[in-house]
């Protein structure tokens, strides 16, 4: 079965720490394009960063550029997060594309599988 499950989220105050995680299984990381994406009340989903599959090319939203990092580790997704402002409060999702290109896109459309989420409060 093709699965993405998150975990690492919570809640924290403003200008601390996270650092969620997106553990594929049945998938071979190393041939899909990796995005996280958030979504917060009443809001679109919105791509907030991503990550080429062979490249190590990384790309991110405005907003988050400075404090947040994606990496991988083998079959794993990561998202640090640091520097955390209550506008960061959302629901936090990875997905993945299977793709080799050497860039990587942030948009929902675009990709094909999905967690099922895990929720952030950044709040004081």
């Amino acid at each position: 079965q093709l699965q993405l499950v998150e975990s690492g989220g919570g809640k924290v105050q403003p200008g601390g720490s996270l650092r969620l995680s997106c553990a594929a299984s049945n998938f071979n990381l190393a041939y899909y394009a990796i995005a996280w994406f958030r979504q917060a009340p009443g809001k679109v989903r919105e791509g907030i960063s991503c990550l080429a599959a062979d490249s190590g090319f990384t790309n991110y939203t405005d907003s988050v550029k400075g404090r947040f990092t994606i990496s991988r580790d083998k079959n794993t997704v990561y998202l640090q997060m640091d520097s955390l402002k209550p506008e960061d409060t959302a629901v936090y999702y990875c997905a993945i594309r299977y793709s080799l290109r050497a860039v990587c896109v942030m948009d929902r459309w675009e990709y094909e599988y999905w967690g099922q989420g895990t929720q952030v409060v950044v709040s004081s």
